[in-house]
């Protein structure tokens, strides 16, 4: 039992609830659909003058190369290819080149979708490709002097979709605030060059969001989860780079100012820096920690490089379901100073297409983790005293945490309040005896808790309450992880009862 959720936190717990049972590819994969609908749709209106034909034809090019592309060099490189990817980068490409019945149009469509499909596994490393595929295709081909892109998806009749999908796609990968530091900083810049030219400002900026791809690019370009940085600090450096090289017009020989080159720029050094990477995982084992949920366990091909409190996308070998996705993020349980990386995952029944598939590995088979990630991590100060607030299985990065500290001998002011339906459903009850942080623990049946645990009883984490558990609340940065209803419940009731600063990790359906 969890405080009461107002209105409007109810209606976002159910949103996330119902986004985080797909995953972010299938959702960009479905909007883009839509759009292809919707441009058809105009068409026939008359506010596109495309032609039926030409933008079918033009989507069977895009949709047809990308999709053989990439089975075919993945095959080259023996390498599982991922099917929606390659549908994804498809639909961008469609909406980056005037659709067009003239072969040599169509040929420079296709060279660009096979340019996208090529640099995801020969300009990849560690498992991530370097550049954004679709921007990637489109920036060679303009090099080859044969064609470059119109970004056509920015025209104004297309906004009335692209606006409320871009948005939609960024509240699911959590890229908005990103995404604002890159369109403040683009707009900024923009405005700034069209008033050397006599333009007012606000002509520059409807010019540029109305009669421009800006949107479009925030909101399918920019968010691609494989080539950004995984810390949120970084993330506004990225946006900003790429916005800056989006804005202001130049040319460097061959290679001049476009929306393309921007996103190449900032992919670029964000790769040279080692702001993005990924691992080659081998499954080693599961291991059973509560009824309804495991730790499964790996060995990477190489030293795992994430912070405790982090989460990594694992690229599952199928999933079965219609709707579930490849790809799926779960947290790390494991020490980053450990030979092994571990994730913790609940299953309760019915299990999910992704859970089921983590259920049915065998030992030796290969996951790759596409992207690591995350900002839910520990303050550098070793003197901030801390407050863990969990949820079921929102103990899992907090086991990388605990883990980590004892790892490397810090000695932290740390308090973990969990709350779990039944005394059995408490996870990583180990690490939390090992961890010497004081331990409080809430059942919803009044089962009896450990002996290294206080009992907190059946109330729920009301302000009130919390206080009560931790009288020096005011003094800790809390930490709240677990179901969306529990985070959105519990991290509100933290701020009530004083909390200095409340951090959040909610874990959706997956």
């Amino acid at each position: 039992m969890t405080p009461v959720l107002t209105a409007p936190a109810a209606a976002k717990v159910r949103l996330d609830a119902a986004l985080g049972r797909v995953s972010s590819y299938r959702l960009v994969l479905s909007v883009l659909a839509v759009f292809v609908l919707y441009s058809l749709v105009l068409n026939l209106l008359g506010w596109l003058r495309f032609g039926i034909p030409a933008m079918l034809a033009s989507l069977v090019v895009c949709v047809g190369v990308s999709y053989v592309a990439n089975r075919g060099i993945a095959a080259i490189f023996r390498v599982r290819p991922h099917s929606e990817s390659a549908l994804v980068t498809g639909l961008l490409v469609y909406f980056l080149f005037w659709p067009s019945l003239a072969p040599l149009d169509l040929g420079v469509t296709a060279l660009a979708c096979l340019f996208a499909a090529a640099s995801k596994y020969v300009l990849a490393f560690h498992a991530r490709h370097a550049f954004n595929p679709a921007a990637f295709g489109a920036f060679a081909v303009a090099l080859t002097g044969w064609g470059a892109a119109t970004w056509w998806a920015g025209t104004p009749a297309m906004l009335w979709a692209v606006a409320p999908g871009a948005l939609l796609v960024l509240y699911r990968v959590q890229r908005l605030a990103m995404a604002a530091v890159f369109a403040v900083v683009a707009l900024a810049l923009n405005s700034a060059v069209f008033a050397t030219a006599g333009v007012f400002p606000a002509g520059a900026v409807v010019q540029a969001v109305a009669q421009g791809p800006l949107v479009f690019f925030a909101g399918f370009m920019l968010s691609e989860p494989l080539t950004m940085p995984g810390r949120r600090r970084h993330q506004y450096a990225y946006a900003a780079v790429i916005a800056a090289a989006y804005a202001l017009p130049f040319a460097l020989g061959p290679i001049s100012g476009s929306p393309e080159t921007a996103l190449v720029i900032g992919n670029l050094l964000a790769f040279a820096f080692g702001l993005s990477q990924g691992l080659d995982l081998k499954f080693v084992e599961r291991r059973r920690l509560t009824p309804t949920s495991y730790e499964f366990v790996f060995v990477p091909g190489r030293r795992a490089r994430f912070l405790p409190g982090q989460y990594a996308e694992l690229s599952l070998p199928h999933s079965g379901g219609a709707w579930a996705g490849r790809r799926r993020t779960f947290s790390f349980t494991s020490a980053p100073s450990s030979d092994v990386v571990a994730f913790g995952v609940s299953t309760p029944a019915p299990v999910s297409p992704a859970k089921q598939v983590l259920l049915d590995l065998e030992p030796g088979r290969r996951v790759w983790a596409a992207a690591v990630a995350g900002d839910f991590v520990l303050p550098r100060d070793q003197g901030v005293p801390l407050l863990l607030v969990a949820g079921g299985i929102g103990l899992t990065p907090f086991a990388s945490m605990l883990r980590a500290l004892k790892s490397a001998g810090e000695e932290r002011d740390v308090v973990v309040l969990a709350s779990v339906s039944a005394p059995e459903e408490l996870a990583f009850a180990g690490v939390l005896q090992a961890s010497r942080a004081r331990v409080v623990v809430r059942t919803s049946d009044g089962g009896a808790v450990p002996d290294f645990a206080e009992d907190a009883g059946m109330a729920p984490f009301t302000p009130q309450r919390l206080r009560e558990l931790v009288p020096d609340i005011g003094e800790r940065t809390a930490y709240v992880s677990g179901p969306p209803s529990f985070v959105g419940a519990v991290g509100p009731a933290l701020r009530a009862a004083g909390a200095r600063r409340v951090r959040r990790d909610a874990f959706s359906g997956y």
